[in-house]
């Protein structure tokens, strides 16, 4: 059966559209002409059709059964071709075929229904497994995704979605070999590896300091250096320690013999010859090389401080610097402040080669930044090294982030996989029987078509057809068999003239809808005689005579009565017409039933040319035309004011005027005031003038508070008239009536 229709986007159906839920197995669709049932008739037989794209028609357990559809386009298709498909029907059965067919048909109703009770056991676990996966697809995403989003957002890469996140960790969990690393490892890591791809760093130079500290050292430099002690003027340069300053004075001694210290020509050859005895090549080659230990001392030290320096600088501008910047720079500041010093001390001693000087070691300090570089230069190796195999440990480090969160969340995922497993298990049986059940449906199916397929006749409908054609005066014209075509109907008259052409617009619907009857009960082809179908009925009655509409609403009803007890392959029928009496003949039930747990109804209404339904579940909306338009009353919001103005208007001449013989100042001499006359006679000419006239091609529809308005004065009309408990009892107020 058919539980939902949707009619979205077609004809005069918005995109909000109608919505017909919860079809019980007889469905009353009433609506006026132009209200949009032909569209829904449509769509029940050509779903497949662009036109209704966005319209759906669901159905129950997935089972869709064949729709016969009688419309307008149902009668232009099966007339006017000069020949009409044959409808086979058991015509030629015996008793004893009837009945195995009809055994092996309860056969196949009860496997039919195994089948769909395995397939709701089926649906209820594979809901049960899916709200599973959805559970911990949730619960995934919120205790472990959103936990490490910030810190392993790269190697969530591909799966940032809650479904592929989910079926990532499933995955990893059975397969990941990796190693367990604590979570700050692999932050730490993942710190240096994710984000932008690294770039090699170039190790920071190691510079060489063993000279400077051999300088140092030297131990000449603790040396006093003075001139040879057996010349004799050694005794007195020595006991006054004169060394450096007559060394000094040697250099301003002339040619003319004067003391460059007395200014007096004291200077003698014998004294210069002591001056350069005492001063000797020993003592002059000491100077030199005090000299030159100088000069390299400084050239060393400012070439190495120079170079360190640069390093410095470099690696403060280096943001991704693996040196410990700031322990270097100390280092320095103090290492230049020693060098320095040094250098003071030196020049001292080149000055005066006498004294003894020590000079500070700075060995500490270039040790301490050695130390620095060479650990400097391991993190960058170690860095390198990383940008060198960049791609595998990347992907090493993923792995072993999914192996830490699998691992982390181990008891939850196995509980899952444990759940899953079962539910599958169950599945997989579930599906293994509804398989069975539906092999030995077609066989059996098969079966009963290969019975019906020697006893099935298309002379049944012909006889059926005809009988109730004659039975209904329908006398000059019948159904026979093709003459030029087998297994294919004519209508002729009684001189033997094909009478097709020639019938009236209303012998033509009732002779369509008495083959349609009986292609219900059999098909046009032999192996889907059997087949169970649903019926969809659209305005039976069009251009039928009150007698007729009688019979074919008793047709009906037969058909309803038969679709209720289970009977036949009849399981469904949705029923759209326009006529309020044929609806109250077909819907009937009897004097005292007034529902129908199987049975529910719908009015079609447009309103501003848009369609819409209305659901009245088991009530019956349709009792008499008179009911009807005190319903349209009841229902104003989902009517035009023009659909109220005609209303109010016919039940004003029905009660009042044809009923009740008021006329027009009969009624308005009921109210008392001048104004309240002044009104009604406003209302009057509101009615008239919606309902008489013909409408502009541009339609402003009325205030809402105009038409509410208006309606208070249909009421006040009733009160002064002393019929207010009509108009209660109408409008559905029915404690009010009663008081």
């Amino acid at each position: 059966m058919i539980k939902k229709i949707s009619i979205k986007n077609v004809a005069s159906y918005d995109n909000a559209g109608a919505q017909f839920n919860d079809l019980k197995k007889i469905n009353f669709i009433y609506g006026a002409n132009g209200s949009g049932k032909t569209t829904i008739s449509n769509c029940a037989a050509e779903q497949s059709n662009s036109e209704f794209k966005d319209c759906t028609i669901d159905w129950e357990h997935g089972q869709k059964l064949t729709s016969l559809v009688y419309n307008k386009q149902f009668r232009e298709n099966n007339f006017g071709k000069g020949k009409i498909d044959g409808v086979f029907t058991l015509g030629k059965a015996t008793q004893e075929d009837i009945l195995k067919i009809e055994e092996k048909q309860e056969q196949l109703k009860i496997l039919k229904d195994e089948g769909i009770k395995k397939k709701e056991t089926l649906d209820k676990q594979e809901k049960s497994k899916l709200d599973n996966e959805n559970s911990f697809k949730e619960n995934s995403w919120a205790k472990i995704y959103k936990k490490y989003e910030d810190a392993f957002k790269e190697a969530f890469q591909g799966s940032m979605q809650k479904e592929s996140f989910k079926s990532k960790l499933l995955s990893e969990f059975d397969t990941n070999t990796s190693t367990i690393a604590t979570v700050e490892d692999l932050k730490e890591k993942a710190s240096t590896i994710f984000g932008k791809a690294p770039e090699s760093l170039p190790p920071i130079t190691v510079i060489n300091y063993g000279k400077i500290i051999g300088i140092e050292n030297d131990e000449i430099l603790g040396k006093k250096i003075i001139g040879k002690s057996d010349v004799d003027i050694s005794r007195i340069i020595q006991k006054l320690n004169l060394n450096d300053w007559v060394n000094q004075g040697r250099s301003f001694i002339k040619i003319d013999n004067i003391c460059p210290f007395c200014q007096q020509p004291t200077i003698t050859e014998e004294f210069k010859k002591q001056l350069e005895d005492y001063f000797d090549e020993s003592y002059t080659a000491s100077l030199k090389e005090i000299a030159s230990l100088s000069d390299e001392y400084n050239r060393i030290s400012d070439n190495l401080t120079n170079e360190l320096m640069q390093i410095e600088t470099s690696q403060k501008s280096n943001s991704g610097t693996k040196l410990e910047i700031d322990k270097f720079t100390a280092y320095l500041k103090t290492l230049s402040s020693q060098v320095n010093e040094n250098k003071v001390l030196l020049g001292e001693k080149v000055k005066e080669p006498s004294r003894s000087i020590k000079l500070t070691s700075t060995k500490e300090q270039f040790d301490n930044i050695i130390e620095l570089i060479a650990k400097a230069n391991r993190e960058i190796q170690k860095h390198n090294d990383i940008v060198l195999n960049f791609k595998s440990e990347r992907s090493s480090l993923i792995k072993s982030i999914w192996k830490y969160l699998v691992e982390e969340n181990k008891a939850d995922i196995e509980a899952h996989k444990k759940n899953i497993a079962g539910l599958d298990k169950g599945i997989s049986l579930l599906n293994k029987d509804v398989a069975e059940k539906r092999n030995a449906y077609v066989t059996l199916n098969n079966e009963i078509k290969e019975l019906t397929k020697n006893v099935t006749s298309i002379q049944p409908t012909i006889d059926e057809i005809n009988k109730i054609l004659q039975y209904y005066g329908f006398d000059n014209f019948e159904i026979v068999p093709s003459e030029s075509s087998e297994n294919y109907y004519q209508i002729k008259r009684e001189n033997g003239e094909l009478a097709e052409s020639t019938l009236s617009e209303g012998e033509i619907t009732f002779i369509t809808f008495l083959y349609f009857l009986q292609l219900a009960k059999g098909s046009t082809k032999i192996e889907t005689i059997t087949e169970e179908r649903i019926l969809v009925i659209d305005d039976p009655i069009s251009s039928l005579d009150s007698n007729v509409l009688f019979v074919v609403s008793t047709l009906i009803k037969e058909i309803i009565k038969d679709i209720k007890a289970n009977i036949g392959n009849v399981k469904q029928l949705i029923l759209l017409t326009h006529n309020v009496y044929f609806h109250k003949e077909v819907s009937f039930i009897d004097g005292r039933t007034k529902q129908h747990n199987q049975t529910n109804f719908w009015i079609l209404r447009k309103k501003n040319k848009i369609s819409s339904a209305q659901p009245f579940l088991m009530k019956n909306p349709i009792q008499t035309s008179y009911e009807l338009l005190w319903n349209e009353i009841k229902n104003k919001e989902h009517n035009s004011s023009v659909t109220i103005q005609n209303t109010i208007r016919r039940i004003i001449e029905n009660y009042f005027k044809m009923l009740g013989g008021y006329k027009d100042d009969d009624l308005i001499s009921k109210f008392t005031s001048k104004e309240e006359q002044e009104i009604f006679r406003s209302l009057i000419s509101w009615v008239n003038d919606g309902s008489h006239s013909i409408s502009d091609d541009l339609f402003v529809e009325s205030e809402s508070d105009v038409v509410d308005k208006y309606l208070k004065v249909f009421k006040d009309i009733f009160i002064l008239t002393k019929n207010k408990g009509h108009y209660d009892m109408m409008m559905g107020n029915q404690d009010a009536a009663n008081n």
